[in-house]
């Protein structure tokens, strides 16, 4: 997090990045400026202009401090303003040698390989006076740099509201994330009077269900009832004291095998009595 000077930060510490690492492969001073493109430039000293031409809320960041304060108006949550930052990168110099040309291969090797703003070089461009009490520094979220593709027609959209302005070849780069934080501080939370800890395992009454587990079903009380089995006399066989019982299963069983048996009953007519 960082406050309202986090803007002009970038900036200055985007122009410091290109100065240390163009100028030493370029094998000779140039000059960067964080400033819009010069109307009348002059060729006599290569030059890099970094302009800062617009500035979007960033739209993954844009509703995650939200909301900020409580139903009665207090202040909970520090607000967080998150923005990315549009620079326009431009280079001139001798035409016949290509120097502009070749200022831009430089510009882009660099943020390639230093695609986020080192914390070193953010300290050194907040030695000027200007930026003093800018904590960019000290922020949590680093500031890293993407080449942003534009066609012709936008290129000559922006160069368009650059007034009197000649065209000189450029890159755009967009840097995110920057953060501005609210100058308001939230409330501080209430002290803990009395803490209360328990210790629960999982699947006693009360304690929490475990992550991506259900809760398990109640189990239905049954009650208590006698089981009778069905029973049915059976005839005994010839010579037995007894009838034994026999299960209905078996009854039904035997009776299923054999139905004729037991529906049909079959009469013998009597012998002729010999003389």
């Amino acid at each position: 997090m960082s406050n309202a000077l986090a803007i002009a930060h970038v900036t200055q510490a985007l122009a410091l990045l290109i100065e240390n690492n163009v100028g030493p492969e370029f094998g000779e001073a140039v000059k960067v400026e964080p400033r819009k493109p010069p109307a009348d430039p002059q060729l006599e000293q290569p030059t890099i202009s970094v302009f800062l031409y617009q500035v979007t809320p960033n739209t993954s960041q844009r509703n995650n401090d939200l909301p900020t304060r409580a139903t009665d108006g207090t202040l909970v949550k520090r607000p967080a303003a998150a923005l990315d930052l549009h620079f326009l990168i431009s280079a001139y110099g001798d035409e016949k040698e290509l120097v502009g040309q070749r200022l831009i291969g430089s510009v882009v090797r660099t943020l390639h390989e230093i695609p986020i703003l080192p914390k070193d070089v953010i300290e050194q461009a907040g030695e000027r006076p200007y930026l003093a009490g800018s904590d960019l520094a000290e922020a949590a979220q680093r500031v890293r740099f993407t080449p942003t593709v534009m066609d012709v027609d936008e290129t000559s959209k922006l160069w368009g509201m650059l007034y009197q302005t000649p065209y000189a070849l450029s890159v755009v780069y967009q840097a995110a994330l920057v953060f501005i934080d609210g100058r308001e501080g939230p409330v501080p939370g209430k002290p803990v009077e009395r803490p209360e800890v328990r210790v629960l395992p999982f699947g006693a009454p009360g304690a929490p269900v475990p992550p991506g587990a259900e809760p398990e079903a109640t189990p239905t009380a049954v009650p208590d009832t006698a089981v009778v089995k069905a029973e049915a006399e059976v005839p005994a066989p010839a010579g037995a004291k007894k009838a034994t019982k026999a299960p209905a299963k078996a009854v039904a069983k035997t009776a299923a095998k054999s139905p004729a048996r037991s529906r049909r009953t079959t009469t013998r007519a009597p012998k002729p009595a010999q003389d």
